[in-house]
């Protein structure tokens, strides 16, 4: 029987991300990894200038003013992303497969974990100060729509974020 795990990304997964992931793989079983990159994941701009500054990084803050990124270079850039996350799964011992998903990030990881019948999911982030706090981050709202353990990474980190 494969074992099938959802991971929902908005960054490149990195080595620190695999080894966290890799903790998740049963033992005895064949597991299956599915990676999901949203090609938008832009948020509102005052939260994205309160997140930067709540890390104290003043020139991301003031970047966040300047011009958004068209809808073909998002497309580009979740692409690139999910190769590069593809890439740095390999190295795992699972079966690793992934797809960029349009629209709503947390309805793409609900649809993908009833249509494969995972048993867990697994969201990977940037932090996000106001998100996090409010729990109103992509692992909160998807584990409460799905009623399964929604495990939440800070990317490139082994830090757990609160869902």
């Amino acid at each position: 029987m494969t074992d099938t795990i959802i991971i929902l990304t908005e960054a490149p997964l990195g080595e620190v991300d695999v080894e966290n992931i890799s903790g998740l793989l049963a033992e005895d079983e064949q597991t299956e990894l599915i990676v999901l990159v949203p090609d938008d994941v832009r948020r509102n701009l005052l939260v994205d200038v309160i997140d930067q500054l709540s890390l104290l990084d003043i020139p991301a803050a003031l970047k966040e003013f300047g011009s958004r990124e068209t809808k073909a270079e998002a497309r580009e850039r979740a692409q690139a992303t999910l190769e590069s996350s593809l890439a740095a799964l390999k190295s795992s011992k699972a079966t690793v497969s992934g797809k960029v998903i349009e629209g709503d990030a947390v309805a793409g990881l609900v649809s993908e974990v009833q249509a494969s019948s995972a048993r867990q999911a697994v969201v990977v982030t940037e932090p996000h100060a106001l998100e996090d706090t409010f729990h109103t981050d992509w692992a909160t709202r998807a584990q409460d729509k799905l009623g399964l353990p929604v495990l939440h990474l800070y990317s490139g980190s082994g830090f757990i974020g609160d869902s």
